[in-house]
């Protein structure tokens, strides 16, 4: 009876329950998209309208991170997304009322229809293996979309192959280009009712020129085939086709001139040159199955050509005034769009230098009698805040005579996107936010209460002010009463609520559940998120300096924290990044911040609209941060020269006294492959830099290439040892100096991956694993904390018995000298000592169900709770696993009584789906690439952070809420027993008196 017990105990805790009430309240789950994909008229954002009286619109774009999406106009929130594999790249997409239609992959290679409203998946189709897909250099060959008003699907792809889709999704035809080498190329399609012309580019001895074909709408069958006399040095970029009803054109220009021809099935038109004026550029605004296109000429100035009904013209039919270049505005951005009568428009929006503001101009070629209406307003656009407007997509209403109203949808310069109703803005979504590098929690300081009076104040004075002071006392009372009473005080699932003062001072909540998010973005940009909802605190645009005037950007390398709440003042933080020049230069800036207002922390610094920073004339190789008396970020450049700040001689000596027990690896590159080497600072006679010199450097095989670094995730440890059942003790491996290195070889048959635990001060290994590889590759994800490595891997060698191909999850634990009750010290003995690595590990593997993306384990206050391993999954779950279901150490046969008491639970090699182990709830956290955790102030909880496409938080208690009474015990009944207790006693008290009075008597 004893023993089930005790198994009942033990196995206690192996899952910890996620409540469907803590949904929205211990965390939160933001949905994002990625930053639009701008740069070609096929994935760039665009207005579509469904239905013809009661319409409704989305905003469709395919991004960055891969995704297409369709946005709600009306206040930004995501109506449906479609996220992509990795290897299926977005090439284009279009939309036709109910339709929206995408080719992805190399060279096109697969086809998707979904709904436009709600994102339904309605064909999918693949048209040639992704293995035969066509990349030429940088270029993929996947060309575009045509839906007919029948909602047939017409697609070019790899270049060279044309298909042909019925509304059921049923290949009608199919037609492949005889000549498929590189000679000549497809990349457009024009469509009219009759004929499809498949438009790309051959080669010539000089140049590259127009190749046409005309193909059967019902068939497929070759009409005809022609070059066209042209000179395209741009390549498909330079060339707009244009159709109207049964027209269509072609349009190019060629030293200046705008030429275009007519398409017809037998293609023997000449083409002909528009005159009078150059050009030199062109512009498709997603108008050109309407007819319309841009032509800007040299200096600058914006026209609008149409192509007429029976398309034997080209004409223009606008010049925007004052769109010709200027030092007072930025260049012209053009898009199109229509009203929910399929009445086209044409927008251009510029940004004033001089007076700070956007302006845009609403071209509508339909209204006063057919010559065309202008519209304009301007609207407070942000530059500080959001960057430079890079892209445009508009749409538009004619509620009445000589009255347009424009709808504007803007891409930044830092990821951001807008929506703009004429001159009042609507909303913004931070996108950057899905390309972020770099994270960190950052404590905020508790709350304090401020005097509201001088020290000199009369004795009247006091007096008032006391009386002043006293009237919020009753309710104040009341207050405590009530929540004494029903016990409504803040517990471990309360929701942390944003508390700030009436200057917005940040303070932390009772728990320590409320903290600042530092998160730095690709997109040049600096976040503080609020941890306990999510929201955007402040954001700051990192300055480029000197190169702004090259154009650069700035890519995160780390954030350290360099004062915190325990510091007894406002805490800080340093951002380094390098800052990568379009001129080829690379250097690198340090940005030290407030992190509660994101000012500029430095003493001399001036109060500036973009985050200044300070540079650093190399290339970082990486960067480190010294814990002392004070805290010293140092830098390595290329020339393992090492630079502090602050650059002082107090740092300068802090660094130098430190530097006998600071090691640090560092990737180098040795006859051709990468290499771990270690190294330590010292002076230089020959320059009054420190310099990181090498002492150690890793012996790999040959064939063995360094893929990454992980280090150690720190904390606090509170116990040293596991007493085990027979109370004996295994004391643990605590080399504070231990780092994971993940490696890979493929020139070798067969190929593997290499996990290795290193001694950063001297190179040895101290742990080794040799693992197969994952479809030609090693994506082994790992993570260190303490005594305890996990690592995570695909295993498709099943050669023994019983084996079969899955995922892996390893769990490794180090523990000190070769046998029992057997210390050594390791946290404090020298890396040089003798015994440093004397010691045994116990390892077990086990199965697991899913790819994961990322790994990490929680961290506490002082280290007391039990550690739970933190997953995310390749099906966008975030998953918690207990340390002790992943111990080692579990016995492969029925535990006797002594395990027991260690609460170790028998061997099962596979680790279950287990819902209540779903962190993430329903949500799905897409593309997780990192997950962060920190402590509360709570020593049972810590906050877990997963950002990739999206971000998500939530709190997690791997030893359970140890430190607070549980939500569900009863206040109420003990306050009333406390209070009947209190009245019995004062029952009995004179009772008890008088018996002892009388006992007294008679006695």
């Amino acid at each position: 009876m004893r023993f089930h017990c005790l198994a009942l105990l033990a196995s206690l805790g192996l899952v910890a329950a996620i409540h469907e009430s803590d949904a929205g309240v211990i965390d939160w789950h933001k949905r994002l998209i990625g930053v639009p994909l701008a740069s070609t008229p096929s994935t760039a954002p665009v207005f579509h309208r469904v239905g013809q009286k009661n319409t409704k619109s989305v905003i469709l774009t395919a991004t960055e991170q891969n995704v297409l999406a369709a946005l709600n106009p009306v206040d930004g929130s995501l109506a449906w997304r479609h996220i992509y594999q990795a290897e299926d790249s977005i090439v284009a997409f279009q939309k036709h009322d109910q339709l929206v239609a995408s080719l992805s992959g190399p060279g096109g290679a697969t086809l998707r229809a979904f709904d436009v409203l709600d994102g339904s998946l309605l064909l999918e189709k693949q048209l040639h293996s992704p293995e035969n897909g066509l990349l030429l250099g940088s270029v993929d060959m996947g060309g575009p979309i045509i839906i007919t008003d029948a909602f047939d699907i017409i697609t070019l792809t790899n270049g060279h192959t044309v298909n042909y889709f019925s509304r059921s999704g049923q290949l009608k035809w199919t037609w492949t280009s005889e000549d498929q080498t590189s000679l000549a190329l497809y990349s457009k399609l024009v469509y009219t009712p009759s004929t499809i012309y498949v438009v790309g580019l051959a080669k010539s001895y000089s140049s590259l020129t127009l190749h046409v074909t005309a193909l059967s709408v019902e068939s497929g069958q070759v009409l005809s085939t022609a070059n066209i006399p042209s000179n395209l040095p741009e390549g498909p970029a330079g060339v707009v086709a244009l159709s109207r009803s049964t027209a269509a054109r072609l349009t190019w220009l060629e030293q200046g001139n705008l030429k275009s021809v007519s398409l017809s099935p037998t293609l023997k038109e000449k083409p002909t040159t528009i005159k009078g004026a150059s050009y030199r550029q062109l512009h498709d605004i997603g108008l050109s199955s309407s007819g319309y296109l841009i032509a800007v000429k040299y200096d600058g100035t914006g026209c609008a050509f149409r192509l007429e009904e029976e398309g034997s013209a080209l004409n223009r039919v606008w010049e925007f005034d004052g769109s010709a270049s200027s030092p007072r505005n930025t260049d012209s951005l053009y898009s199109g769009g229509f009203d929910k009568s399929g009445n086209p428009y044409i927008a251009r929006l510029y940004y004033s230098l001089a007076f700070k503001f956007a302006s845009a101009e609403v071209f509508a070629p339909h209204l006063s009698s057919g010559k065309g209406l202008v519209t304009g307003f301007s609207f407070p656009f942000d530059t500080n805040s959001h960057g430079v407007i890079k892209h445009l997509a508009m749409d538009a209403a004619n509620p009445k005579d000589f009255t347009v109203l424009g709808r504007l949808f803007l891409t930044t310069t830092t990821g951001a996107v807008q929506l703009w109703q004429q001159d009042q803005h609507q909303w913004t979504r931070e996108e950057a936010l899905t390309a972020v590098e770099v994270a960190e929690f950052v404590e905020l300081p508790e709350r304090t209460v401020s005097l509201s009076h001088d020290g000199d104040d009369s004795y009247v004075e006091r007096v008032l002010r006391h009386i002043s002071d006293a009237q919020d006392l009753p309710r104040y009372l009341l207050n405590f009463v009530r929540r004494f009473a029903t016990g409504s005080y803040a517990s471990a699932s309360s929701s942390a609520v944003r508390t700030a003062d009436g200057a917005g001072v940040l303070w932390r909540d009772t728990f320590g559940f409320r903290q600042i998010i530092l998160a730095a973005s690709v997109h040049g940009k600096l976040f503080a998120l609020d941890s306990s909802n999510g929201d955007i605190v402040w954001s700051r645009i990192l300055d480029l300096g000197w190169a702004a005037e090259v154009g650069a950007s700035h890519v995160p390398v780390k954030i350290f924290v360099t004062r915190t709440v325990s510091d007894g003042s406002e805490p800080q933080a340093a951002l380094i990044t390098q800052r990568r020049a379009n001129n080829g230069l690379v250097d690198t800036v340090l940005f030290h911040f407030d992190v509660l207002t994101g000012n500029d922390a430095r003493v001399d610094a001036e109060k500036t609209p973009l985050l200044k920073g300070v540079d650093t004339p190399d290339a970082t190789v990486d960067a480190f941060m010294v814990h002392k008396d004070s805290r010293v970020i140092f830098s390595l450049d290329e020339f393992m020269q090492a630079h502090l700040y602050p650059d002082t001689v107090e740092s300068r000596e802090i660094l130098l006294n430190a530097s006998s027990a600071l090691y640090f690896p560092l990737k180098t590159i040795t006859s051709g492959r990468r290499r771990i080497t270690g190294h330590h600072l010292s002076t230089s006679s020959q320059s009054d830099f420190l310099v990181a010199q090498p002492t150690w450097t890793l012996s790999l095989p040959e064939e063995e290439d360094i893929q990454s670094i992980i280090p150690a995730s720190r904390g606090p440890v509170a116990s040293i040892g596991k007493v085990l059942g027979n109370r004996t003790t295994l004391y643990k491996y605590l080399n504070p100096r231990l780092f994971v290195v993940l490696t890979s070889s493929h020139s070798v048959s067969p190929a593997s991956c290499g996990v290795y635990l290193i001694d950063g001060a001297k190179g040895t290994t101290v742990y080794h694993a040799a693992i197969p590889v994952n479809s030609g590759s090693c994506d082994v994800k790992s993570t260190l904390t303490e005594n305890w490595l996990v690592y995570h891997y695909y295993d498709d060698d099943f050669k023994a018995a019983g084996q079969t191909k899955g995922y892996r999850m390893v769990t490794v634990e180090l523990y000190e000298g070769s046998q029992v009750d057997e210390k050594t010290r390791s946290p404090d003995m020298s890396a040089f000592a003798k015994g440093n690595v004397d010691l045994r590990f116990f390892e077990q593997s086990y199965v697991f169900l899913h790819p994961i993306t990322a790994i990490a384990t929680t961290s506490t206050k002082f280290g007391i709770s039990s550690k739970d391993i933190i997953v995310a999954t390749a099906s966008n779950k975030v998953l918690s696993f207990p340390r002790r279901l992943l111990n080692p150490r579990r016995p492969t046969r029925k535990p006797t009584t002594e395990e027991m008491e260690e609460q170790l639970v028998q061997y099962d090699a596979l680790l279950v789906d287990d819902s209540r182990r779903v962190l993430s709830h329903y949500y799905e956290v897409a593309n997780v690439k990192q997950i962060l955790t920190s402590p509360a102030l709570l020593e049972s909880t810590s906050l877990v952070f997963a950002h990739g496409l999206d971000m998500f938080l939530t709190r997690v208690a791997p030893s359970k809420t140890f430190d607070v009474l549980d939500e569900n015990f009863n206040k109420v009944q003990l306050v009333l027993t406390v209070l009947g207790l209190g009245v019995a006693i004062m029952v009995t008290k004179p009772i008890v008196r008088n018996k002892k009075l009388r006992e007294k008597w008679y006695n």
